[in-house]
């Protein structure tokens, strides 16, 4: 009790150890800021270490290990044959004082020197003469990988022209003025990084080391994007935290004691690494003498009676502290120990001593412990869980030897996070081991990164490719035109008879059907001209129910005259007779504005009795069959068309229409001399490309992957829409699906784990790859996308899905820009311009919510058509709005004729 009073301030209450663990927070975050690191006591130095094992490492690996008066040179060989094992053989060589405190360069066989250098012995040699990859572990702080800059010396290290330089290069010099072998040196380590990395190989939720021995210091992985000091905002890196200097700046001022500045005082380095000298083995015994000494001065231990022994510095050893404290021999071993530095200690003394080692020890892993819960807190708050799992990986001799000082780090740890589940697993052998691990995770992701690209490579169009692209478009374009070669021609280039864009004269009350799925439209449009020009519009929707889908064709259209009836009692207009405009979605055969034939059903419907019919004649029949209204159906509008319109009224250089949303197609302004299909020379009509079929010829064979050639064989038309299965929203997810699995198969994703939803045709729906490639969106985003998905995804993973999505989806803009400049460049052409500006009207939920798509399209179009300035305008409600305009247009030009 007394000794309790007396150490009143080394027992550190809950309060106090949750005070030091916020403080150590905002230390944290001072050292990973460019502002504040130069100022920061937690220097936080990134390791470029930035993915720990996953157990598929494979390979030979050579690790060098310096970190004190011993230097170890390993042989690891790291199998994966489902086994995962390591096996290691290493030699230890002494060090000589001289070599310490010498020049530096000699730290390699220079003869004449009698060092155990000059004469490796076999398996040295055996070992440095193996190819492998070699990893370095420095447990001395140094800046970074595989360059590294030596910060200081410590641990009685005195080398001159060392500071300051690259240790890397330094050994690299070594050996090749040997001459005798060759080295891939692949990393240089800090200890507690290879802490780390040795148990992240056995337990893969491994995310921080932690050293606890001589000195004391702990490392994480910690995002990218709050890494200020390296480029980059994907992914993890491991930070080494020299978290000794914890205090150096006086955040631990009110904390520490009178010993623990006695102890600075009398250091090698005053006021530096003031943590780390309230904690590690180094100082632990220290602190316990200094204690001794005091309470033996004021008369309260061992009668008042100092001896020589316990007045010498180094004296009272931390291992004596272990010794102490084991439950069953600690009073005597206290007895022995004092009775060896002279003292004849009572057993009120031992008892004494005994509590004085539990107060430091416990202190010691309280304050440990608070640390630790500030880097598990940030991991957690980095990843946004409720409950973090977690393991740590631990090495040094103050943890794995004292009896009670993982416990006591433990039970600080848990009542500090008690909503964590956090694991402590011992490290063996990190710094030799972890090195060689090091170095095996950085092949693995080379051979892997590797591996990627190459499947990845045919994704990436040349300049030359889409060149050849746009120059087969144009080729395909002239087939369609053509009389003679329409009816093989693939890209079918379909008259719209829709002959002028609007002048803005138009005027008047419009109707106008959008049918072009399972939901069906009508709008009022009110067209204005002059001062109040501009669009007003109301609509409706009403859905088609299936049995009528797929019913007779008689039924749909009476379903929809019955919506139309129901609309105008609605806007009270019950009567009107209205020029009508009919958006019909589905690919039609045009002989005029106001006839369209139905090729063929699409998209689920199935109604009888409609293929090779005129759409207008089956509606107006079913108006008839009703007898409540008249209608005067003056347009069939495909919707492309119709986003052309929509735009034209807004800008009247809009000449071009293009549609990039669950499907793709185009339409412009084709000279009449060139619509073979179409009687007369004179003017301009609108020509419906249904682009979508591009490649159906096997033109574009050269450049679809297996990939595609996989979506399109398991597709509902195989063969047909090639150019759209590379391009558009619908099958775009599916490539992207196809290539995950590709990679996951052969173990470059996912650990190789194919989960069951992985294999479901769909999953990836096109809003995916659009939240997924959005820059404001973290990689714990995707994250949490891959994980609806029933993907467990490491951190590595989602850098890898996103990368996949950012291809797949590059080169769907890019060939969709490679069309389109097909068009343009034929537009200026016609027109014999050295130089066009057009305006293109755009749609489709691709276009619009992709967050790249748009910026990569508009740049492959003015790299591949120099001599065309586009603009793009995005249209809004193409299929509705772009209806009644085409029919206001009509009217217009109708009733000029007519005067």
């Amino acid at each position: 009790f007394q000794i309790d009073k007396y150490l009143y301030h080394m027992r550190l209450s809950d309060e106090t150890l949750l005070e030091v663990s916020q403080r150590f927070e905002k230390e944290m975050e001072k050292g990973l800021g460019a502002e504040t690191n130069p100022t920061a006591s937690v220097k936080m130095l990134p390791t470029f270490v930035r993915s720990t094992p996953d157990g598929t490492e494979d390979g030979d690996f050579l690790a060098l290990d310096l970190g004190g008066t011993n230097f170890r040179v390993l042989r690891v060989k790291v199998s994966d044959n489902g086994l995962q094992k390591v096996e290691m053989e290493n030699q230890i060589y002494a060090i000589p004082e001289e070599l310490m405190r010498g020049s530096g360069v000699q730290v390699g066989p220079t003869p004449p020197h009698p060092s155990p250098w000059v004469t490796p012995d076999p398996l040295m040699l055996l070992v440095l003469a193996a190819p492998q990859g070699g990893g370095l572990t420095l447990s001395l702080p140094s800046g970074c990988s595989p360059q590294s800059i030596l910060v200081t010396w410590t641990k009685g290290f005195k080398c001159s022209s060392v500071e300051g330089k690259d240790v890397v290069s330094m050994l690299r010099k070594s050996i090749k003025k040997r001459g005798d072998f060759d080295i891939d040196i692949v990393a240089v380590v800090n200890d507690t990084v290879g802490t780390m990395m040795t148990c992240g190989y056995d337990d893969h939720n491994c995310e921080v080391g932690l050293i606890v021995g001589t000195g004391t210091n702990a490392c994480y992985m910690e995002e990218m994007r709050h890494i200020d000091l390296v480029e980059g905002d994907e992914g993890r890196m491991c930070i080494n935290m020299e978290w000794g200097a914890f205090g150096d700046d006086g955040v631990l001022n009110d904390i520490r004691t009178e010993f623990d500045r006695e102890i600075d005082m009398g250091s090698l380095n005053p006021g530096k690494q003031l943590f780390e000298k309230m904690i590690s083995g180094m100082y632990m015994g220290e602190l316990v003498r200094l204690i001794l000494v005091k309470m033996t001065k004021e008369g309260l231990l061992f009668g008042g009676k100092l001896t020589p022994d316990l007045l010498t510095t180094g004296h009272f050893e931390t291992r004596y502290v272990s010794a102490i404290e084991k439950e069953k021999e600690g009073l005597q071993k206290a007895h022995e120990i004092l009775s060896k530095l002279g003292l004849e200690p009572s057993h009120e003394d031992c008892v004494a001593t005994l509590r004085i080692c539990q107060i430091v020890s416990t202190r010691s892993a309280s304050l440990c412990g608070a640390t630790l819960a500030a880097v598990l807190r940030r991991i957690k708050d980095n990843k946004g869980v409720e409950r973090l799992r977690s393991t740590v990986g631990v090495d040094g001799s103050v943890y794995k030897k004292h009896p009670h000082f993982a416990r006591r780090l433990h039970k600080t740890v848990r009542k500090l996070l008690p909503d964590c589940e956090i694991r402590f697993i011992r490290s063996e052998d990190g710094s030799g081991k972890g090195a060689a691990m090091v170095t095996a995770v950085a092949y693995r992701l080379d051979a892997q990164h590797k591996a990627r690209q190459k499947i990845l490579e045919p994704f990436k169009l040349s300049h030359e490719q889409l060149l050849e692209v746009k120059e087969r478009m144009k080729i395909e374009m002239e087939k369609g035109l053509g009389k003679e070669t329409h009816e093989e021609a693939t890209v079918k280039m379909l008259p719209t008879y829709v002959c002028s864009t609007p002048d803005g004269t138009e005027k008047g009350d419009f109707l106008a059907l959008d049918l072009g799925g399972t939901n069906f439209r009508v709008l009022l449009v009110r067209v204005r001209n002059g001062m109040r020009r501009g669009v007003e519009m109301h609509n409706k929707i009403y859905s088609i129910p299936v049995e009528i889908m797929q019913g007779t064709g008689e039924e749909l259209f009476d379903h929809i005259v019955h919506c139309i009836s129901d609309f105008l009692e609605y806007m009270g207009m019950k009567g009107v007779s209205l020029p009508l405009g009919f958006t019909f979605s589905f690919p039609c055969q045009q002989n005029n504005l106001d006839e369209g034939i139905l090729l063929k059903w699409t998209k689920g419907f199935k109604a009888t009795g409609c293929e090779g019919e005129d759409v207008v004649g089956l509606l107006k029949e079913a108006i008839h069959r009703r007898e409540e209204f008249d209608l005067d159906v003056v347009a069939v509008v495909n919707d492309t068309v119709g986003t052309m319109m929509t735009c034209g009224y807004e800008d009247p250089l809009c000449e071009v229409g293009l549609i990039v949303g669950t499907g793709s197609n185009a339409c412009y302004m084709e000279e009449m001399r060139n619509v073979e299909l179409v009687e007369g020379d004179e003017g301009r009509m609108c020509v419906n490309m249904e682009w979508g079929a591009f490649g159906d010829s096997g033109c574009l064979d050269d450049i679809r992957t297996e990939f595609d050639l996989a979506v399109d064989e398991l597709s509902l038309n195989p063969g047909k829409q090639r150019f759209e299965k590379m391009i558009s929203g619908m099958y775009l997810g599916e490539i992207v699906r196809n290539i995950l699995m590709d990679f996951t198969k052969r173990g470059l994703l996912f650990r190789g784990r194919i989960s069951e939803r992985l294999k479901t045709r769909g999953i990836f729906e096109t809003k995916f790859l659009s939240q997924i490639e959005s820059d404001c969106l973290a990689l714990l985003q995707v994250r949490s996308i891959l994980q609806h998905l029933g993907l467990e995804s490491t951190c590595d993973d989602s850098i890898i899905v996103k990368e996949v999505c950012t291809v797949v989806a590059r080169r769907a803009a890019q060939l969709c820009g490679a069309g389109m400049a097909a068009v343009v460049d034929k537009i200026r052409e016609n027109r014999g311009l050295d130089f066009l500006k057009v305006t293109v009207g755009v749609d489709g939920t691709l276009y619009k919510l992709h967050p790249h798509f748009s910026t990569v399209m508009h740049q492959t179009v003015k790299e591949l058509s120099p001599k065309c300035e586009v603009t793009f305008l995005q249209s809004e409600d193409g299929s509705g709005k772009g209806a009644a305009l085409i029919t206001a247009v009509a009217c217009r030009i109708r009733e000029a004729g007519q005067r």
